[in-house]
């Protein structure tokens, strides 16, 4: 069995046609020829788009000189209604102070103090599945645990907390009414020009906002008192820029949680959800992984004993890349292997293409967790693996991802079998990587608890 895989568009289509796909799903609006080409060029009368499947080419974009390629606001333009100004679409020497900031709560040695809160995450989505066997849709459920490890490592409070909950509500109807991409995506112009968000899109956004700034507002209060719970939220508002000596703001520190929300929930929720439909479809490795989950246990040593679930996991994150392609813009004419990108066009990364191409890996569209200690593996590791990014712009919770995936994973498997149904799941791309009508599963116990 071949994991599923979107279908790809016709080789020629209009360019209205080709906007109103891209619009529904970017993942089957591309052509197949993507999965083996090094790059491909896109015109439209307002911008030139350049899609790199080249090693050398990501390297050079994301590696060796990512202050020449900004991050694009053609993707950003549609976020920030709800991500304001946070680290995720700001550039330059905004985004590295960001980041000075930032950093220091997800370094090494901070993932221990967070790996409590995140057991106790995964122990509730345990005793919330064992009360909802049988046939379901797995999204929701990840998307549960994974909005849990975010508010308990974040705030301390776990996602029945009234305001969690509320976040985690609003947070879904905003997905609902928000595309991939807005008019800023083709047609480009200052900030000030009209987006044409739906009403939903701007109330849900303001709802979400709202709650984390009370939640915000509430930690500065206590760390003003002395009174506050060492997490991330207390780490990153009370870290200085150890350049200029400043902290973040209320108002920026909404935005930044924002993101911390986005990218460390709703990923994680997507990747979690695909990794459980591919044990389903191969139950011997479903097996291994069960019989490797007897040794984890509250300790934070005993993750690493989780070798298996870690290349599994890495293998669901290199078929089902949470964020599938990624936007550049050249800052000043460039050589794009045997064309001349102009100043101002966009370079797109396709983590779901390059993770995927035939010419770079073996066995592209197959499951195999073994990849990774072949030659092969490795090497496309090392130059065709994106999934939290590279170089400067590297997802700084890429650490925190590899705990948190492989530990649910080992936490629900060892008490849970889960088991293909009759529906298969279509991948598109909303703003992650996730199923056009949910991924379906029969959950029954394993064994008695």
């Amino acid at each position: 069995m071949i994991p599923p895989k979107p279908p790809s568009r016709p080789e020629k289509v209009t360019l209205w046609r080709y906007l109103k796909l891209f619009r529904q799903d970017i993942l089957s609006a591309q052509p197949a020829k993507l999965y083996r080409a090094w790059m491909a060029e896109f015109k439209t009368p307002f911008f030139r788009s350049y899609l790199a499947n080249d090693p050398e080419l990501v390297k050079r974009v994301l590696k060796d000189r990512p202050d020449d390629f900004p991050k694009s606001d053609r993707i950003g333009a549609g976020l920030r209604p709800l991500l304001g100004n946070s680290v995720f679409l700001t550039n330059g020497e905004t985004w590295k102070r960001q980041r000075r900031i930032i950093d220091p709560a997800f370094e090494g040695g901070r993932l221990r103090d967070t790996y409590g809160a995140m057991y106790a995450a995964g122990e509730a989505a345990v005793e919330r599945m064992a009360a909802n066997l049988g046939v379901q849709d797995i999204e929701p459920e990840t998307s549960h645990a994974a909005a849990d490890v975010i508010f308990r490592t974040l705030f301390s409070i776990p996602i029945e907390d009234e305001t969690a909950t509320a976040v985690f509500e609003k947070f879904r109807d905003h997905q609902r009414t928000q595309p991939i991409l807005n008019l800023a995506a083709f047609i480009p112009g200052p900030r000030w020009m009209p987006r044409f968000f739906r009403r939903a899109t701007k109330d849900t956004a303001a709802d979400i906002r709202r709650l984390i700034t009370g939640l915000t507002e509430q930690r500065m209060a206590e760390i003003t008192a002395g009174t506050a719970p060492d997490d991330l939220a207390t780490k990153i508002m009370t870290t200085a820029d150890p350049e200029t000596g400043e902290k973040f703001s209320t108002d920026e520190m909404v935005d930044q949680v924002a993101i911390f929300f986005l990218a460390g929930h709703e990923t994680s929720a997507s990747a979690l959800a695909w990794t459980f439909y591919l044990l389903a479809m191969y139950p011997d490795w479903q097996d291994k992984l069960a019989d490797e989950a007897k040794a984890v246990s509250a300790e934070f040593a005993s993750v690493s004993k989780l070798r298996l679930a870690r290349d599994v996991f890495r293998e669901a994150l290199r078929l089902y890349p949470p964020v599938p392609m990624m936007v550049r813009e050249t800052k000043c004419p460039e050589q794009m292997r045997d064309r001349q990108a102009p100043k101002g066009a966009q370079v797109v990364l396709s983590p779901w293409h390059l993770h995927r191409h035939e010419r770079l890996w073996d066995n592209p569209d197959g499951f195999d967790p073994t990849r990774w200690t072949t030659e092969n593996g490795k090497e496309c590791q090392r130059n065709a693996y994106i999934p939290f990014s590279a170089g400067p712009r590297v997802c700084t919770g890429a650490g925190f991802a590899m705990v948190e995936g492989p530990l649910l994973l080992a936490m629900l498997l060892r008490r849970f079998k889960f088991e293909l149904t009759e529906k298969e799941p279509v991948p598109v791309a909303h703003l992650t990587v996730r199923a056009k009508d949910g991924i379906w599963l029969k959950i029954s116990e394993r064994s008695a608890p």
